[in-house]
């Protein structure tokens, strides 16, 4: 196996040597997008702040016009609905 991967990278490495500059930088190009293809990815695990926010009550009273027309478990079975 490991003959036949020399003779293959003697094989790759003369086509590359009669190409021009600028398809070499193509190869190489192609090459990194190759091998960050086959990375793992790893998402960048966000570190908590060590300050909590405190929940925000800004949606406070927004419904209070139609208080006089449902109550809350009737509210509650209409958003039911519209999901």
């Amino acid at each position: 196996m490991q003959k036949s991967m020399k003779s293959f990278d003697q094989k790759v490495l003369r086509k590359l040597k009669i190409l021009p500059q600028y398809q070499k930088e193509e190869v190489l190009d192609f090459l990194d997008f190759l091998v960050k293809k086959t990375e793992p990815v790893v998402k960048p695990v966000k570190k908590l702040s060590r300050q909590k926010k405190k929940f925000k009550f800004d949606w406070e009273g927004g419904l209070a016009d139609v208080q006089k027309d449902y109550t809350s478990v009737e509210l509650q079975h209409k958003a039911m609905e519209w999901r």
